[in-house]
């Protein structure tokens, strides 16, 4: 299928061959009719990719103190390599969708095949949606007409949070699209609507419907208009949809309000806020999100957990809906909002205008009717070069093609020897994009088709970590190897599962990506432990950094929580240089306090070992980003090793060595990936034992489950 795609790098927008998506459990796969262009958002994304790297940064100041702190703590390269990957990565354009139910996922209820939908899906032929994020369009209301739903969404929550009553006069600041609608909905609702622009046609539409109107490029003034237009009292409210870098809009909201007056900005303009603009007139001021409640709620818009309608009256997808039998009842015109069309084909066109100085609004792209089942069986697999002849151990395919799986594990494995032939990821882009940047042979959103491949042995899951032990599972039963990016699973239950499978399979490997085992600097660490022969004491502090609550890693179902997650490399770590297995384990967490909201991520883990040895992982999410994130220090026989960041090893008290300093961190990965290989080959044994797999991995969940109690 066509997708429109844009890089951050430079700005270029281009139309690619993407495989077509799955919808998993709570999604619907819609066959696109039309979609709208973004005139605000997409323009200022364009504009952003064009720009000089010192522009970007001067747009995210916040990004660039982020990048500055990972250069101090990990170094400039690895710093550098990290950036570069990020905006080497192509970002799907378009959140205006409109077309038809294709293929409906488990647990959605109230559509049907073929059903005419309303979405934020992106610019491309097929979409999938979360069921929240998707409404039915009425039968009275074209396809181009509902292409305007979400931005008339985000207009009804500015509207919303203004909270007009009939015949109170209202300013709106700003007549794109977003405020000629909101001019519209407001006049549907009896307010007098004063309109503020500097564009006399985008004046003339918003007189069409029914509002007055002043252009301050005219010369004429605004606040003597506002003055007039609330005959001396102030207006009740201003909404302001305008995107301006200036601080002017704010000004002159607050000066032409009534006292207690209520300022909403819906749009992006200066904030440098005047205190005494404010103060005597005791004004309400809030900034609206997007389409409205639910927005950016992981449990809501991607786990389908609705608000209770008696508490939440007016969700995104029940403001999807109201805009829709605005539309359907007549109260609310699209139709002379729509400027230009374009056939999907002539997408970059369509980009191009956006910062052509043309005059436009509502660009349409609309899309060919194409979709039958032949279609979509057939184009989940995207071929994209010629598979290797030679046949050799280690046809590797990826099953995820994110941000870690494209920026080290599959370079890794190239470097380890690898012949790549297919990618999975559920959306086919990051697919795309990896597997042209590293050469594999197909990209493809169907896990089935590395499954299910003869000429596949060995298979690399990168996917999020609720997935880890089901496609495990499945390439065990498939005859392949296996490697996963950790953890292992996030249950006893699915732990004892595949020490099962794997039992029944003892010649095909499994390992886990306890990458750190492999570095340089612990390498040599476990050279000169192994000489000592008595009990060591291991240090571990692990700098975390702060992740929010709702962040996926942190929903114990989906990511298992950051022990599970993260702390399980460094229990692998003690583990490994003790050469002993774990005989007990203890963990304790912060206390209760209000500005915490997670506990067990800020926590100290105890260690003890069948040789006598004790550890300790201090694993801290309260800490500063400009402290390294990782110190391990070993105390033993008399003698210290401190390894810092894996940029540093020092030896204290160690005949002949003093230790090593890296120019750029190194965790392992490259030599991890080269040892799996190499135990794929035939030409080593495992690269970790497995049953130090599955011990580190059950320490990690039993570890978890006591700092949950």
């Amino acid at each position: 299928m066509k997708q429109v795609l844009q890089s951050l790098k430079d700005g270029t927008t281009s139309l690619e061959d993407v495989p077509i998506p799955r919808p998993v459990s709570g999604q619907l796969l819609i066959s696109t009719d039309t979609t709208l262009v973004s005139a605000g958002t997409e323009r200022m994304l364009v504009k952003f990719g064009k720009s000089g790297w010192i522009s970007k940064a001067r747009q995210q100041p916040d990004k660039v103190k982020m990048v500055l702190g990972k250069a101090r703590s990990d170094g400039v390269a690895a710093t550098y390599d990290a950036v570069k990957s990020k905006l080497d990565q192509p970002l799907a354009l378009g959140y205006c969708n409109v077309g038809r139910v294709a293929e409906i996922g488990s647990g959605v209820e109230g559509y049907e095949l073929g059903d005419r939908i309303v979405s934020n899906g992106k610019h491309a032929e097929f979409v999938t949606v979360p069921r929240n994020l998707c409404a039915k369009i009425p039968a009275s209301v074209s396809a181009e007409e509902a292409s305007f739903t979400v931005l008339g969404a985000i207009g009804l929550q500015g509207i919303r949070l203004a909270n007009p009553t009939l015949g109170e006069c209202i300013v709106v600041t700003g007549l794109g699209v977003i405020g000629l609608m909101v001019v519209q909905m407001l006049r549907a609702q009896g307010c007098r609507v004063l309109g503020i622009d500097f564009d006399e046609s985008r004046l003339s539409l918003a007189r069409q419907f029914g509002a007055k109107t002043v252009n301050p490029g005219a010369g004429e003034d605004v606040l003597e208009a506002a003055a007039a237009f609330s005959r001396g009292n102030g207006v009740d409210a201003v909404i302001i949809t305008a995107a301006s870098d200036s601080d002017e809009p704010m000004r002159q909201a607050a000066h032409m309000s009534r006292k207690r007056g209520r300022i909403v900005l819906v749009g992006v303009v200066g904030l440098n806020l005047m205190r005494e603009d404010f103060y005597e007139k005791e004004l309400t001021f809030q900034v609206s999100c997007s389409y409205g409640p639910g927005r950016y709620d992981p449990k809501y818009e991607e786990g389908g957990q609705d608000y209770p309608l008696a508490f939440v009256r007016w969700t995104e997808q029940r403001n999807f809906e109201a805009v829709l039998d605005l539309m359907a009842s007549g109260l609310l015109d699209v139709k002379p909002l729509i400027t230009h069309r374009f056939d999907i084909e002539q997408a970059a066109q369509a980009m191009d205008l956006l910062t052509s100085g043309e005059p436009s609004m509502g660009i349409l792209i609309n899309y060919p009717d194409t979709v039958d089942a032949g279609r979509l069986a057939k184009e989940r697999k995207v071929a994209l070069g010629t598979a290797n002849s030679k046949p050799s151990a280690g046809n590797v395919a990826f099953l995820g093609a994110g941000n870690y799986a494209g920026r080290v594990l599959i370079p890794a494995f190239a470097a380890a020897g690898a012949q790549l032939t297919t990618v999975v990821s559920s959306g086919g882009i990051s697919a795309v994009h990896s597997g042209k940047k590293h050469g594999f042979v197909n990209a493809s959103t169907d896990a089935a088709d590395v499954f299910e491949d003869e000429n596949v042995d060995t298979v690399v899951i990168a996917t999020r970590h609720d997935a880890h032990a089901d496609q495990i599972l499945e390439v065990l039963k498939a005859g392949k190897h296996v490697f996963c990016e950790k953890p292992l699973c996030l249950t006893v239950e699915e732990l004892k599962e595949i020490e099962a499978a794997k039992a029944d399979r003892p010649d095909q490997q499994l390992m886990i990506g306890f990458n750190r085992r492999f570095a340089p600097h612990v390498v040599q660490m476990k050279e000169l432990l192994e000489k000592v022969d008595q009990p060591k004491a291991f240090v571990m502090t692990v700098n975390a950094g702060e992740i929010p609550p709702e962040h996926w890693t942190q929903d114990p179902v989906v990511g298992g929580g950051r022990i599970v997650g993260e702390g399980c490399h460094f229990i692998d770590l003690l583990r490994h240089l003790a050469g002993a297995p774990i005989v007990s384990h203890h963990a304790i967490a912060l206390g209760d306090h209000p500005a915490i909201a997670v506990r067990d991520d800020k926590a100290t883990i105890t260690l003890s070992f069948e040789d006598g040895s004790i550890g300790t992982i201090h694993y801290f999410a309260n800490g500063h980003s400009g402290v390294p994130k990782e110190r391990l220090e070993v105390f033993a026989a008399g003698r210290v090793l401190q390894l810092d960041n894996f940029l540093r090893l020092k030896a204290h008290g160690w005949p002949g060595t003093k230790g090593s300093r890296l120019w750029k961190q190194d965790k392992g990965q490259t030599d991890c990936a080269a040892a799996f290989m190499e135990a794929v080959r035939g030409t080593s044994g495992p690269a970790i034992p497995v049953d130090e797999v599955f011990e580190v991995s059950r320490v990690s969940i039993e570890v978890a489950d006591a700092l949950k109690k």
